[in-house]
């Protein structure tokens, strides 16, 4: 099914297919070598996405990658960089470990300039993608009436509920960051979280002032709800997110940030829509209190490891919990594992649009 429907890979607007290979008993060990190994020769490319330079000896082609990503480039004893360098018949130049540059490729021919720079933008995105998230877009939700109520509600369920199997205080989110998620980013150095900053001004020209017409966003944070299908085995329990109107504003700018960076290449597509909703209660707080939001492609799984927590009484007594209505004026650009002065997550940038 694999071979019938491969894995394509989405690299600045347009699509790569990523060829299926037969797994090898040492997968971890040789996992940069087989991934190239299922690449395409990618010989007729079109270059139209490249600068390729014509030079005295040939051509050249140089473009940024973050340092972190260089050892899948490299590959193990360098293997999958000479393969590359056969295969295409070019020399690639890449940065010392940790040094921020430019990778440049050169060759006698354009078509395996062009082949060699195809092939590295793949490999980088693929092993992108297995990298954890460094920041997240988000709403606030953190406001005083909002953090009142949430504490509220958590000594409300801890005083009914506490008997129910698995549910304890360390499930609860920290009230200074509460928030509701946009999408996740890997950023792996300052040229990355400078774009998303650029990115985010566009998006407020584009189309965010005019959805929210120069006023704040008028919230409602109430009801409870789970992510996965049985109530008796919780994981993730939230706190539904709508505009107080019952107009679609809220999901309109949600979905339209997300589009606008999953088409950049910064965030990737996990669902259709945007889920408004705010984490209030989740089984990975049990082991670090200080564990951050998760990416949505792990939303409504089970995972091995987390002891999950009867959450059928607390639905049955707080299914309609109202925790409050806020104005929510700004989209941050959020840190994963950071905390400002206020408690919330430290921020690299932020849209206003009121």
């Amino acid at each position: 099914m694999e071979v019938m429907r491969p894995t394509l890979i989405r690299i600045g607007g347009r699509i790569y297919r990523k060829n299926h290979i037969q797994e090898k008993a040492h997968q971890h060990e040789e996992e940069e070598e087989a991934f190239y190994a299922g690449l395409g020769d990618g010989a007729d490319e079109p270059c139209d996405a490249f600068v390729i330079e014509e030079t005295e000896r040939g051509y050249r082609c140089a473009f940024d990658v973050p340092s972190p990503l260089y050892k899948y480039i490299i590959g193990k004893k360098g293997e999958t960089k000479k393969r590359l360098e056969m295969d295409t018949r070019t020399s690639i130049s890449i940065p010392k470990p940790g040094a921020e540059g430019e990778i440049v490729i050169t060759g006698q021919h354009r078509n395996g300039v062009i082949s060699a720079r195809t092939r590295i933008d793949v490999l980088v995105e693929s092993f992108r993608k297995k990298q954890p998230f460094t920041h997240f877009l988000s709403f606030a939700l953190n406001q005083p009436v909002i953090q009142e109520k949430f504490l509220q509600f958590k000594k409300e369920v801890l005083e009914k509920c506490s008997n129910d199997c698995g549910v304890s205080s360390s499930l609860f989110q920290n009230p200074a960051k509460l928030h509701m998620t946009i999408g996740t980013l890997v950023l792996l150095n300052e040229q990355e979280i400078q774009k998303a900053q650029e990115l985010l001004q566009k998006c407020k020209e584009e189309f965010a002032d005019a959805i929210a017409g120069g006023k704040p966003l008028t919230v409602e944070v109430a009801g409870i709800e789970y992510m996965n299908d049985d109530p008796a085995m919780m994981d993730i329990l939230y706190a539904k997110v709508t505009m107080k109107d019952g107009s679609n504003q809220l999901q309109l700018i949600a979905d339209r940030l997300m589009d606008r960076f999953v088409t950049s290449g910064l965030m990737l597509k996990e669902w259709d829509r945007v889920k408004l909703h705010a984490t209030v209660m989740n089984t990975l707080f049990r082991k670090d209190p200080n564990a951050d939001e998760q990416s949505n492609t792990t939303i409504g799984k089970f995972f091995k490891g987390r002891e999950s927590f009867d959450g059928r009484n607390i639905m049955k007594l707080f299914e309609n919990f109202y925790f409050g209505g806020v104005q929510l004026n700004s989209v941050f650009l959020s840190q994963r594992f950071s905390t400002d002065s206020s408690g919330y997550y430290a921020t690299s940038g932020q849209l206003t649009f009121s």
